[in-house]
Formats: structure tokens, C-alpha cells, sequence
């Protein structure tokens, strides 16, 4: 085991944003060397490691990349999927595993998945084309999803009637039936290459209107006992059957007659799993490397309260960033922000977050809304 945090051991990130920059940040603590791909040559990973520009959907770029390293992880899943089946022949450990990245990398896919498992999720019709959605109209008020490649709000549309149609995808998907929900919920869930499974305690998503975007979180969700031993169920059930080692999102809908349906499943650290850097014995990031490196997976127990609050680019400002009010969250007691290193903004682009912790939940609530009003990036 020592060879991994000593020697010459090296951890590969296909992908160099925030979640890759926290990763690296968690895994300096214990002298792992980090070697990072991403397309862009000033990424947020870019100043921190070893790195490399290349585009993470090319075969041959990725197989370059991966050939130096002992184990090849992912922050984002749009990656070539070929490339790390390949590598993995060559004897490169590739966590979460290559068929996980590519059944995700497929909504369309993902849904079969739940039905044939067994796992609770909302009904769904696959659709081909904006055509077939037309013929599908007393299925709304719908969803429609894109099979792939829709990231971060993006290849998502609410269609409630038929004026919505021409919203609609022309290209493979999925329509999912509307959800009326009460909360929705995110648990991440660890599994190590020994079998050991750790669940975090589920947190409240609160979305942006228009971006589509988680803007701020509560955890711990306030949720029934029955409610959260269902969501733990549903996260364990799910890692466990696709024989998964890292770390997996699972968001769910809580729905208004108390059923927890799953809604997406993210193979990788998560937007929703910030806050445990402060607020959880073990943070995400930690117990991504420790699942990968099939270590004992550390206690995910809260040690308080904690919001966090999404920095987004401020809509109609694009260019060199300004943080705006940075000083007057700072005086808050209890906060912490975290910069991505990102240098240019543009609308509702992720430039860091902020956490707060306080064990009482009002005040919690206050300080998020003060954060959330206060600190503005703009160009």
C-alpha cells in the first residue's frame, strides 16, 4: 500500500475543473501525485499538477494520457469511454469503472437501468426525434432529456403543453413525466474495490429558476426517518448493483405522497458534496481517493449544520472576473469560499461556492441568503 502515497504512484484526472482541483487539493495531504487532462489550457487543475491539454473524447489522446498512469478516475463523463476499456486490458486500474462511465454517459440508458433493477423513477417514454414527442402528447406535462451529452442544466426541457413542443429535441432521448415534488434531495454514496460501502446523510437541493443550476443546499435534508432510510437504500442498491468502486450522486425527487424517486446518477465528486469538506468528518474528495485506492472509507457523520451557496457569474457579465462583496461574506462567522481559479466569467458560470456552517438552522438560513445576495461576480 505505501508504494501509492511514497514512491512513484500516479492518480490520472480526465478532466481539470473545480471537482479535479479539490481532488488534488484533498489528495496532497497524503503525497499522492496527480497527473490531469482537460481541453482547456488554463483550466482550474492546470497550475496544481502535472497537466496536459488535450481533448477528453479522443481515443488516442486519452490512451497518451493514461498510459503513464497507475490509475486512471474522472470528474467529468463525457470522456472516451474505448480509450479506458483499453487501458484497463493493459492492466490501468480505470475507477468508477469503464461500463459505469458509459451506461451514465446515456440517460436513455440510465432509465432502463432503474426499471430493470427495480429502483423507483419517474415513468418514461424513449423518443427518438421531436416528431415522436409529438405523438406522445397526453404524456405531458414532460421532460424532455437529451440521451447524451447534456450537462449542468443544459439538453433539458420542461414541455407542459402542446405549445411547448417546439422546444422539443430533435435528437435521442427521453420523455420523463413531470414530477410535482416536495424537496429534492441528493445522497453520495462510497464503495471501495473490498465491497465496503459508506452513504453520506442526504442534502436539500435548492435549483436556479433559469439556469437550471443548484444555486444553494441545506444539509442535513429535513427529511422523515423513513424517508432518508429509503434514500440510503435506493443509493446503496444502486452502487452496489453496478458493482461500482468510487464515489456516486444519486439526486432524487421527494414527492408531495412521500415517495423518493431517482432522477440522475453522477459516477465522480459532486455539486451537491461541497459542503463536506467542512462540514462532514470525511469529505467527499478524501473518500473518492480513498474508494479508488481501496482504503477503509472514513465516517461520513455531519459535525454541523452547513449550507452552501453556488457562485455563479452574474447574468449579462462576461470577461475578466470581479468578486464583488467577497469582504462583507468573509466577516460572517462560520463561512468559507472556495475560488475555482477560473480568470474569465460569463452567465451562470460556476466560479466557486461557499459554505457555512451553524448548529442553529435559522440562522443557517440567514447567512445563506446574505451570501446569496451579498457576493456577485461580474466582469
Amino acid at each position: 500500500m505505501q508504494q501509492r502515497f511514497y514512491q512513484n504512484y500516479k492518480v490520472g484526472i480526465l478532466g481539470g475543473g473545480q471537482l479535479g482541483r479539490m481532488l488534488i487539493q484533498s489528495g496532497m495531504d497524503w503525497n499522492i501525485n496527480f497527473s490531469v487532462l482537460d481541453p482547456d489550457p488554463v483550466a482550474p487543475c492546470a497550475s496544481l499538477c502535472e497537466f496536459q491539454s488535450g481533448k477528453l473524447t479522443d481515443f488516442n489522446t486519452v490512451m497518451a494520457f493514461g498510459q503513464s498512469c497507475d490509475l486512471i478516475t474522472i470528474e467529468i463523463e463525457n470522456v472516451n469511454v474505448s480509450a479506458l476499456k483499453e487501458l484497463q486490458k493493459l492492466g490501468k486500474k480505470v475507477f468508477p469503472q469503464p461500463e459505469v462511465i458509459e451506461l451514465v454517459q446515456d440517460k436513455r440508458q440510465q432509465k432502463l437501468f432503474y426499471n430493470e433493477k427495480g429502483i423507483p423513477t419517474a415513468d418514461f417514454i424513449l423518443v427518438e426525434n421531436k416528431k415522436e414527442v409529438a405523438d406522445h402528447l397526453t404524456f405531458l406535462p414532460a421532460v424532455n432529456k437529451l440521451g447524451r451529452e447534456g450537462y449542468d442544466g443544459r439538453g433539458v426541457q420542461i414541455l407542459r403543453s402542446p405549445q411547448d413542443l417546439d422546444k422539443a429535441f430533435e435528437a435521442p432521448g427521453l420523455l420523463e413525466k413531470l414530477i410535482e415534488f416536495e424537496k429534492e434531495i441528493s445522497v453520495i454514496v462510497a464503495r471501495n474495490e473490498s465491497g465496503e460501502v459508506k452513504v453520506f446523510p442526504a442534502v436539500e437541493m435548492i435549483f436556479h429558476p433559469e439556469a437550471n443550476l443548484v444555486e444553494y443546499l441545506f444539509s442535513p435534508a429535513q427529511l422523515d426517518e423513513l424517508i432518508v432510510k429509503e434514500a440510503n437504500r435506493i443509493a446503496t442498491k444502486i452502487i452496489t448493483e453496478l458493482n461500482m468502486v468510487g464515489l456516486l450522486a444519486v439526486e432524487m425527487f421527494v414527492t408531495k405522497d412521500q415517495r423518493v424517486l431517482v432522477n440522475e446518477i453522477a459516477p465522480r465528486p459532486h455539486n451537491s458534496g461541497h459542503q463536506s469538506i467542512e462540514a462532514n468528518i470525511t469529505s467527499q474528495y478524501q473518500q473518492h481517493l480513498r474508494a479508488i485506492l481501496n482504503l477503509p472509507l472514513g465516517d461520513t457523520s455531519i459535525t454541523q449544520p452547513s449550507a452552501m451557496v453556488n457562485l455563479l457569474g452574474e447574468d449579462g457579465f462576461a470577461g475578466n472576473a470581479q468578486y464583488d462583496g467577497l469582504e462583507e461574506v468573509l466577516k460572517l462567522p462560520g463561512t468559507y469560499v472556495h475560488l475555482y481559479g477560473k480568470k474569465l466569467t460569463k452567465p451562470f458560470r460556476k466560479m466557486g461556492h461557499v459554505t457555512i456552517v451553524d448548529n442553529d438552522i435559522e440562522s443557517l438560513k440567514k447567512k445563506a441568503t446574505f451570501v446569496k445576495q451579498s457576493l456577485k461576480i461580474r466582469a
